[in-house]
């Protein structure tokens, strides 16, 4: 992989976690793109923009994430513990599918574009349907916040938008747009959180997964960090204006795209 190959997926990753856009799916078709198919090198760079990210989520959230654990710290039960707790309750679904099919999943992350557009073309459905939700102010409960853990859970597959899916299932749920946005952006952490750890595990028992080199690794890393705090303020402004159609065509588009490049390839 080449610095300039790193920064591109980089910059991909950091803008296509947050905006409802599929960062799983734009990372393959830029790996197919760029030849990159490589599972050793690619799992390697994947995990660190990732790691990027998850950083980003910490610094735009730092004051609700340390105004949560201080609560939570007090051990006395208020909004912030029960948004700890509808949190932990959202990560339960994606946690059995991803500890029960890791391997499936990570066949599906094999360059298969068609796929990916048309899974593209779903998130785009979905997105379209958000502007025909009505405003409403509906507290995130246990069986909400299950719900939208199940929505974050189908986004594992390359294509469908985890922002996308979960702002979305909330919008639908009822729940105040800004709120859904914080849930869905918080929500996050501990799957990203804990797949990392699971995926540095494996790495550290797989020495050959580590020569992507340096530099790339340093590349793509700053630059998904940069780009994802770019995104993630920019996509709590967005959603806010209820401009989810926008991404919706672009998904469209892209989609569209996906399909016939792999048709053709």
């Amino acid at each position: 992989m080449s610095w300039i190959e790193a920064f591109i997926l980089g910059l991909i990753q950091g803008l296509s976690e947050f905006l409802p856009i599929s960062s799983s799916g734009h990372l393959e078709l830029g790996g197919v793109l760029f030849g990159l198919q490589d599972p050793d090198g690619y799992f390697t760079f994947n995990i660190m923009v990732h790691g990027a990210t998850f950083l980003s989520v910490l610094v735009v959230f730092r004051k609700d994430i340390a105004h949560i654990l201080g609560s939570c710290l007090q051990f006395t039960w208020n909004s912030e513990t029960r948004l700890v707790v509808m949190l932990l309750v959202s990560a339960i679904p994606v946690a059995i599918v991803g500890l029960l099919f890791e391997e499936q999943i990570e066949s599906l992350f094999q360059g298969r574009i068609i796929f990916v557009g048309c899974m593209l073309l779903l998130t785009a459905t979905i997105l379209f349907l958000t502007q025909f939700t009505t405003k409403q102010h509906k507290e995130i409960n246990i069986v909400r916040a299950l719900l939208i853990g199940l929505a974050q859970t189908i986004a594992v597959l390359p294509g469908i938008s985890r922002s996308g899916a979960t702002i979305a299932t909330a919008l639908f749920l009822g729940v105040d747009r800004e709120k859904a946005v914080r849930f869905s952006f918080l929500m996050v952490l501990i799957p990203i959180f804990g797949a990392n750890f699971l995926k540095i595990l494996r790495l550290s028992h797989d020495a050959s997964a580590s020569g992507i080199g340096t530099t790339p690794l340093i590349i793509g890393t700053i630059t998904a960090f940069i780009s994802g705090l770019i995104a993630c303020r920019w996509m709590l402004k967005i959603v806010a204006k209820g401009q989810l159609k926008y991404f919706s065509i672009y998904c469209l588009l892209a989609g569209i795209a996906a399909i016939v490049f792999g048709l053709v390839l």
